[in-house]
C-alpha cells in the first residue's frame, strides 16, 4: 500500500511542475503572508473578499507554540486549542512514574486543577513591518561575504531590541524569499500556559505508525490549554467561534498557522543538495535513533514513558523525509525544476537592467558546494549531533552566554541577541526532568556517530572520548556535571564568564572543548548562506520584475494563511470521501480484531452507545500545508472554527518541494467530532460549553 502510493504520488507529479515559480490560479496553492493576502486568487475563484478587519481577527486569533506547532484562542478566557502531538511535549515533562499523562490523558474540571506548563511559550502576531531597506542598506555593496554577515547580524539585532524597547513585544526580524525581503515580527508573548485537557494518546495517534501520513483517518488528535496574565485566565479579545455543524464537502476553507519548511524557491543546486546529502543523512540518523529508543522502551514501561515523545517524533520525521527523498528523486519534478529555473534564466538574459544577477545561480551553487564539504562536520559540533544531550544543551547554552553577553548587542550570535534573551532564559531555566540513564544512553549513541563519522583517530574525537569509550565517557560526563540544578544554571548564566570558568563542570569543559572548532564551522556556513542569500535576493528582485509581486514566500515557521476546498480524491481507482465518521472508527478497530496500534481505548468502547456514529470525525481539504502546521485551525468564510490539521496524507509529503491538489490533501479532526467526544466519552459538559459559547461557565 505504502510503496504503491509513493510510487502514484510521483507519477502525479510528472505534468504539474512546469513552473513551480509562478503561482497557479486554478490551485489553491500558497502559504501566505498575512500583509500580502491572495486577495486577487480568492475574489476570482470564489468571490470571496479578504476584508482587513477578517484577516485581523483571523491573525489575532491564531497562536504558535514553540515547542514546533500551531493553535488558536477558542475561548474569550484564554482556552488555546492544539494537537495533541504538539501538547505532547509539556505532557510528557509533566509525567513521572506514577503518571503518564502523555499516554493516559488528563482533564482539569477547575481552574485550580490546570497544571502550568514547565516551558512552553506561545506567541500571538501582534504586527508586522517590512524593514527590507534598512537590512539592505547596513550591508554596504561589494564587501567580503563574511564582513557583509556581520553587518547584517548587526543591524537586525539592532531592529529587534529596538522593537522590543519600544514596545516590549517579541521582536524577530524573519528572512523572506531566501534573502529578498526582511520583515519585523512583533508577537504577544504568554509563558503562563496550563494544561487543560487532553485524550489518551491511542485515540490522538489512532492507528499508530502504519496509519500516520495515511488517509482515512479516525484519530481525535487535540489538546487545550490557558494561558494566563497575573495569575487569572488571560482575557482575549480575538478568538474563533466555534461551528457547531463542521466542514461541508467543497467548501471554500482557510488555514492560519506556521508552516515550518519548505524549498520551492530553491534553485537546483540547492535541490540536488537536499536530495544527495541531507535526506539520505538525516534518514540515516533518523534510523539509528528509532532502533535505539524503541529498544530502550522495550525495556520496562518506565523506560517507555521517558522515550516516547522523542520516539515519535523519530518516527514521524523519519517517514516524513522518506516521502520527500521519493518525491525529489522523482525524475519529473527535477525536470520542471529545471525547466522552470532556465525559463527564469533566459528572461532575466533578455532584460539588459537584470544582466547582473545572471551569476546568481552560480554563485549560489558554488557555496552549496562549500556547504556540502562543511555540513557533517556542522551537523556533528555545531548543531550537536555528536553530543545528543539536554545536560549538554545547558552546558553550552552557560558557555556560550558567558562569552556573548558581555559582547555589544550588534556583535553578539543571533540567539543572545539582547531582544531573544527572555525566551532564551525561559527554556535554559526550566524545571523538565532529565534522567540520567536516558542521557546516558543518548550521549554514548550520539559520542559513537561522532567517532564514526569523524574518524576514532581524530584528534578531536581522541579529546572528547579522553581515552574511554563512548559509554563509558557518557556516563562519566552525566553523573558528573552540576549543571541539572536549575539554581546553579541561575547562578553561572548571572555570575557570567569567570562563575562559569571557575566551576570546572565536566559537561561545560567537553562544551569549551569543541567551541573552536564549531565555531569555527558555523562561521564558514554563515559566510556562504550570505554569498547565497545576497544571489537569491537578485534572483527574486528579478522574478517580481518579471512574474509581479503577487507570489508568496517559502515557510519560516512563521504565520501564514493557505486555502483551499474541502474534498476527497482517487486513488488506486476508487474514490477516497473527503470524511471519516465515528463509526468508521470501530469498524477500523473491528477490521484489526481490536489489536495494537488499531484497539480502541476502553472509554471509547464503553461508551460507543452514547455516541451519534453519523457524525464526521476526520476530513481532508486541498490547503497548502507543511510540518508546523500542525494545530492550525479551519476555518470557513465567516472565520469560524471547523476543524483542526494534524496531518497530511503521503502524497503530501512531496509539497516542501512543490504543491499539488490532484491527490495531496490536509487531513483535520472535524469540529462536531470534538464536541462529541468532550461531551459523550469524556464527561467534560463544561469544557464542551465553552468551545461552543466561547467562555467559562460562570458560577
Amino acid at each position: 500500500m505504502k510503496s504503491k502510493a509513493t510510487s502514484l504520488k510521483a507519477a502525479a507529479l510528472g505534468g504539474l511542475l512546469l513552473s513551480n515559480t509562478m503561482t497557479n490560479s486554478n490551485a489553491d496553492e500558497g502559504m501566505w503572508l498575512f500583509n500580502n493576502p491572495p486577495r486577487k486568487q480568492l475574489k476570482e475563484k470564489y468571490g470571496f473578499e479578504v476584508a482587513d478587519p477578517w484577516l485581523e481577527h483571523v491573525q489575532k486569533s491564531s497562536v504558535r507554540f514553540n515547542s514546533g506547532g500551531s493553535g488558536s484562542f477558542v475561548s474569550e478566557d484564554g482556552l488555546a486549542l492544539s494537537n495533541h502531538h504538539v501538547g505532547a511535549d509539556a505532557l510528557q515533562k509533566f509525567g513521572d512514574k506514577d503518571h503518564n499523562y502523555l499516554r493516559d490523558g488528563f482533564y482539569a474540571r477547575t481552574l485550580a486543577e490546570e497544571k502550568r506548563c514547565l516551558d512552553l511559550e506561545l506567541n500571538v502576531l501582534m504586527s508586522i513591518e517590512d524593514v527590507t531597506d534598512r537590512v539592505n542598506v547596513a550591508v554596504k555593496p561589494g564587501v567580503p561575504a563574511e564582513e557583509a554577515f556581520t553587518a547584517r547580524r548587526a543591524v537586525m539585532n539592532a531592529i529587534e531590541k529596538e522593537s522590543f524597547d519600544k514596545t516590549g513585544l517579541r521582536s524577530d526580524v524573519v528572512t523572506l524569499y531566501q534573502g529578498g525581503q526582511y520583515h519585523l515580527y512583533r508577537f504577544k508573548k504568554y509563558t503562563d500556559v496550563r494544561l487543560v485537557f487532553a485524550p489518551e494518546q491511542q485515540i490522538a495517534f489512532y492507528g499508530g505508525d502504519p496509519d500516520n501520513f495515511e488517509y482515512p483517518r479516525f484519530d481525535l488528535d487535540i489538546c487545550l490549554f490557558r494561558v494566563y496574565e497575573n495569575g487569572k485566565p488571560a482575557k482575549i479579545q480575538h478568538y474563533l467561534k466555534w461551528s457547531a455543524a463542521g466542514a461541508k464537502e467543497n467548501e471554500l476553507v482557510f488555514v492560519s498557522g506556521h508552516p515550518g519548511r519548505t524549498s520551492r524557491l530553491f534553485t537546483v543546486a540547492e535541490l540536488e543538495y537536499i536530495r544527495d546529502r541531507r535526506l539520505p543523512y538525516a534518514l540515516d540518523r533518523l534510523h539509528g535513533l528509532e532502533v535505539l529508543l524503541t529498544a530502550y522502551s522495550a525495556r520496562t514501561d518506565e523506560n517507555a514513558r521517558r522515550a516516547r515523545d522523542d520516539l515519535f517524533g523519530f518516527q514521524n520525521s523519519r517517514k516524513a523525509y522518506d516521502g520527500e527523498l521519493a518525491g525529489i528523486l522523482d525524475p519529473s519534478l527535477m525536470a520542471g525544476k529545471k525547466a522552470a529555473e532556465q525559463k527564469l534564466r533566459e528572461a532575466v538574459a533578455a532584460r539588459a537592467e537584470l544582466k547582473d544577477t545572471l551569476a546568481a545561480w552560480d554563485r549560489i551553487a558554488e557555496a552549496q558546494n562549500v556547504i556540502a564539504g562543511q555540513a557533517l562536520k556542522y551537523n556533528l559540533l555545531e548543531a550537536g549531533h555528536g553530543f545528543n544531550s539536554t545536560l549538554f544543551g545547558v552546558a553550552r547554552t552557560l558557555l556560550r552566554a558567558a562569552e556573548e553577553k558581555p559582547k555589544p548587542n550588534s556583535d553578539r550570535l543571533r540567539e543572545f541577541a539582547e531582544a531573544g534573551l527572555p525566551s532564551l532564559e525561559f527554556q535554559l531555566f526550566s524545571e523538565e526532568p532529565i534522567y540520567d540513564d536516558f542521557e546516558q544512553l543518548k550521549l554514548a549513541d550520539s559520542l559513537t556517530w561522532l567517532a564514526g563519522h569523524l574518524g576514532y583517530t581524530n584528534e578531536l574525537v581522541q579529546q572528547i572520548l579522553a581515552g574511554q569509550s563512548p559509554r563509558e565517557r557518557a556516563s562519566e560526563l552525566v553523573r558528573g556535571t552540576k549543571v541539572r540544578a536549575v539554581a546553579l544554571r541561575k547562578k553561572l548564566y548571572q555570575d557570567g564568564r569567570a562563575a562559569v570558568d571557575g566551576a570546572h563542570d565536566p559537561m561545560i569543559e567537553l562544551a569549551r572543548l569543541i567551541d573552536p572548532e564549531a565555531r569555527a564551522v558555523r562561521k564558514i556556513m554563515e559566510t556562504q548562506n550570505e554569498i547565497k542569500q545576497q544571489s537569491h535576493s537578485l534572483i527574486e528582485k528579478a522574478r517580481f520584475a518579471i512574474e509581479g509581486t503577487g507570489n508568496y514566500p517559502d515557510a519560516t515557521f512563521t504565520l501564514r494563511l493557505a486555502y483551499g476546498t474541502v474534498k476527497g480524491y482517487e486513488e488506486n481507482g476508487r474514490h477516497v470521501p473527503f470524511q471519516t465518521t465515528l463509526a468508521g472508527l470501530y469498524e477500523r478497530g473491528a477490521e484489526h480484531k481490536n489489536q495494537p496500534p488499531f484497539d480502541i481505548p476502553p472509554r471509547w468502547l464503553q461508551r460507543k452507545g452514547k455516541l451519534d456514529l453519523n457524525t464526521p470525525f476526520n476530513f481532508v481539504s486541498t490547503a497548502d500545508i507543511i510540518g508546523g502546521n500542525s494545530g492550525s485551525p479551519v476555518i470557513n468564510r465567516q472565520a469560524e472554527f471547523v476543524g483542526i490539521i494534524f496531518d497530511g496524507n503521503l502524497q503530501s509529503l512531496v509539497l516542501d518541494f512543490a504543491y499539488t491538489d490532484e491527490q495531496a490533501r490536509a487531513v483535520s479532526v472535524c469540529s462536531p467530532a470534538i464536541i462529541q467526544a468532550l461531551r459523550k466519552v469524556y464527561d467534560t459538559r463544561d469544557l464542551a460549553e465553552e468551545l461552543l459559547t466561547g467562555r467559562m461557565k460562570r458560577k
